[in-house]
């Protein structure tokens, strides 16, 4: 380094009005878990946040839009009671509906604030943090050295270019959709990821008018076609898809009391297309908050999708660098309970003495979208099973058919189980069905604990269940199993 950069570090290093151990910039579920664990290690640490410290989940994400959910599974079982010999007339409130889950919403977030009300004052800064060229962090009227630095700043909605301007007060994310004082009469939905596919469900049981668009034709993210073909098919009976469409161009029609938004679209003949409506919720995915930080000051390299590169997927510490990207901010796995573990294992990682860390390994890719019926996803796709070269099978069950879900009126689904031939253990499932979250949570359970498929079936399954599906599932496991080894090869490899 020359001696006038040396002078302007040494200057820089002057003016630092904090000298900390540890920096946390975020206050999501990540950081907040970062904070309190690295906090028990070290006092000389500080949290810094821009916005709401409650959590996306508390706040715009997991808990609004379950409480959305609930409210139209109530909906929805009254309006189809009749199979039962129950016949309801059903009238939906679309303000109380709305004022329910803002209340419940509050209860949930005033709860996360009262924990972080109850950190020191002086360990707590609100404003919006910069890296600057010298790695100081400048907020406010700060300047900050931390000899560590935890960087969990979440994510936000994806907005294509120009379509906030195009559609101005037509245009709906998550981050205003629980915020309205009434259901809408209409609404155009954008991507059939889980955000997309929960809102839509949800809304159109509820009363409103709903199209949901999604340039794909599969919903959820689904990788195994036949859980997809069938996810489709099940959610189609009480919801309007627009599925393999392309969206031309959106915007707004004058009105004088009130705009309209319309979507331009070919669908998936490729034939031209227009809807009209009140609202445009844009479920595109979300994108980490981490371009506008100055990670770069830090010689953090990114992707080209603003992924850091180097990334310990176990503690988030990126290289050797005394740096940690958790949560939403690294793009790994954007799920709540992944930003939980990541938030602990960086904040334990930052103790003083790091090799007496309690670090957390990554759990098994686990997630569940809740629309009805739910989709689960757990350990490998059907995919990433095809790639490994892996001799497997796939056992099944068809919830159409299966007893308790007929019993209880819920009988769509079909569950796929992907097993090892050589181990008898599962590498991972995709499921649309009734009771997924339970189901999915029981092979997450196996897959971690290596429990073979033998195991599992020796497990009592209570009669009757929906659980009883897996049995059927693993059964059929089995059963392909009890095929000679040697006959498998010969058919699969076609000698």
């Amino acid at each position: 380094m020359n001696k006038s950069s040396d002078s302007t570090t040494e200057n820089a290093t002057n003016n630092v009005t904090r000298h900390v151990t540890v920096a946390v910039i975020g206050a999501g579920t990540a950081g907040q878990n970062a904070f309190r664990t690295a906090s028990k290690t070290t006092k000389n640490v500080v949290i810094i946040n821009d916005g709401f410290w409650t959590t996306t989940c508390a706040t715009v994400g997991c808990m609004p839009s379950k409480l959305l959910v609930a409210a139209a599974s109530r909906a929805h079982d009254a309006q189809h009671s009749d199979q039962f010999g129950i016949h309801a007339d059903v009238r939906i409130d679309g303000k109380q509906v709305m004022a329910r889950i803002q209340a419940e919403r509050n209860f949930f977030t005033h709860n996360v604030k009262k924990q972080v009300d109850s950190w020191p004052n002086d360990k707590k800064i609100s404003g919006r943090a910069h890296i600057n060229k010298d790695g100081l962090i400048e907020v406010n009227d700060e300047l900050i050295k931390a000899d560590k630095i935890i960087v969990a700043t979440g994510s936000s909605p994806f907005i294509p270019d120009n379509w906030t301007d195009k559609l101005g007060k037509t245009l709906l994310t998550t981050d205003n959709v629980f915020g309205l004082s009434d259901l809408p009469t209409s609404m155009a939905v954008i991507g059939a990821g889980s955000v997309g596919l929960e809102i839509a469900q949800s809304m159109s049981r509820l009363g409103v008018a709903v199209t949901l668009f999604n340039r794909e034709n599969r919903v959820g993210g689904l990788q195994d076609d036949d859980i997809n073909k069938k996810a489709i098919e099940c959610l189609g009976h009480g919801l309007t898809m627009e599925l393999n469409s392309k969206v031309d161009d959106v915007g707004t029609c004058s009105d004088d009391k009130k705009p309209t938004a319309f979507v331009k679209y070919k669908d998936s003949d490729g034939q031209a297309q227009e809807w009209q409506g009140e609202y445009v919720l844009v479920a595109t995915g979300r994108r980490n908050n981490i371009e506008q930080l100055g990670i770069e000051n830090l010689d953090v390299e990114l992707d080209d999708k603003n992924r850091p590169k180097d990334l310990d997927i176990n503690t988030g510490q990126i290289g050797d660098l005394e740096v940690y990207i958790v949560g939403d901010a690294n793009a790994h796995i954007p799920l709540l309970h992944v930003a939980s573990d990541e938030g602990f294992s960086a904040g334990s990682s930052v103790c003083p003495n790091n090799t007496d860390a309690d670090m957390r390994p990554p759990s098994i890719p686990l997630s569940i979208i809740f629309c009805e019926p739910q989709i689960a996803n757990i350990g490998m796709t059907l995919p990433e099973v095809e790639d490994s070269g892996l001799h497997y099978v796939i056992g099944e069950v068809s919830f159409d058919t299966q007893g308790r879900s007929r019993v209880m009126g819920v009988n769509c689904g079909l569950l796929h189980i992907y097993s090892c031939k050589e181990t008898d253990k599962i590498l991972g499932a995709s499921m649309v069905g009734p009771d997924a979250e339970y189901i999915a949570h029981i092979m997450a359970v196996a897959i971690t604990n290596e429990l073979t498929i033998k195991a599992l079936l020796d497990t009592p399954i209570y009669h009757p269940t929906i659980v009883e599906g897996l049995r059927t599932a693993l059964r059929d496991v089995q059963d392909k199993m009890a095929i000679p080894y040697q006959a498998q090869l010969t058919q699969e490899d076609g000698f």
